[in-house]
């Protein structure tokens, strides 16, 4: 599967459809964006149960705010809606491969009641 490009409009649905989304966020200038991308691409062949998306910063600046990117290229990871990774660099396939099999290796009920202590930790402390 390739990739598909991420905006506003479709960032909703596409997270909310996919088990698991990475995001390669980049922008045009960006050298070592452009160097990454045919990684992230092949990664996106070898994981067709996984859906690769590219996010460009010039163009959707509200989500990078939101997700607070400061340095392209980024790479975040969604499962079950759940962000749950969210660093600045390109990463080599096997770095990929890697963090796909530790996600995927997530017991998601643990990682809900880890958001939901730390959440009411943070509102009622």
């Amino acid at each position: 599967m390739s990739t598909v490009t991420l905006n506003a409009d479709n960032f909703g649905p596409l997270i909310d459809d996919h088990e698991i989304v990475i995001i390669d966020v980049g922008a045009n200038w960006c050298a070592p964006c452009k160097a990454f991308d045919p990684t992230f691409e092949a990664a996106s062949t070898k994981n067709p149960d996984v859906l690769f998306a590219k996010m460009n910063t010039e163009e959707e600046h509200a989500l990078a705010a939101y997700f607070s990117i400061r340095s392209v290229p980024s790479v975040m990871v969604f499962r079950e809606q759940t962000l749950l990774y969210n660093e600045p660099g390109a990463m080599d396939e096997a770095a990929i491969a890697q963090l796909i099999n530790y996600i995927k290796g997530l017991d998601m009920n643990q990682v809900r009641q880890a958001v939901e202590a730390a959440t009411e930790h943070v509102l009622y402390n």
